[in-house]
């Protein structure tokens, strides 16, 4: 199956739109997965859960993380961070980082929108979390694009033993 390479690692994060899926593992040990916003920034993954968010009381209490970026239009890039989240600034000390919050929300919204939403939510903290690639499994994943061999589609340990893919596969 076709992998991305680093820069094109790096390139898909940067695009804006795509969500983050935060894998965390609540306190009876039920997984939970959240959608948010995020933005690649000096090596880091970065999101900013409110004070009540249930992912961030998990990260508290247990740092590990599963982190799913991925799209649904063709080539259907997906990448896959497993990794330890750092609390970059706490609770309470939004005004220091405000800007970095700023360049999250511009991925998603327009800059006029990221001033509303900023004044309309800024009484309610919010914490700065950072999963750095650099000390985490990053994988990825892509259709085969252009002249690609159809058996890439999938790892070759998907196919059966003696299955037609797995011989085209093999061969």
């Amino acid at each position: 199956m076709p992998k991305l390479h680093a820069g094109d690692i790096s390139d898909f994060l940067a695009e804006p739109g795509h969500l983050v899926r935060i894998g965390t593992v609540d306190e009876d040990g039920s997984p939970r997965v959240t959608p948010t916003w995020f933005l690649l920034e000096d090596g880091m993954i970065l999101v900013t859960p409110r004070e009540a968010s249930v992912f961030l009381g998990n990260i508290r209490r247990d740092p590990r993380v599963d982190l799913l970026i991925d799209e649904t239009a063709l080539p259907y890039r997906k990448v896959n961070v497993t990794g330890t989240a750092e609390i970059v600034h706490d609770l309470g000390v939004d005004d220091v980082w405000r800007d970095t919050y700023r360049r999250i929300a511009g991925r998603y919204i327009d800059a006029e929108a990221v001033e509303r939403y900023i004044r309309a939510t800024i009484d309610q903290p919010r914490a700065l979390l950072g999963v750095p690639l650099d000390r985490a499994k990053v994988t990825s994943w892509r259709m085969p694009v252009g002249g690609e061999a159809s058996t890439g589609i999938w790892a070759r340990r998907y196919y059966g033993e003696g299955t037609r893919m797995a011989t085209l596969s093999d061969g």
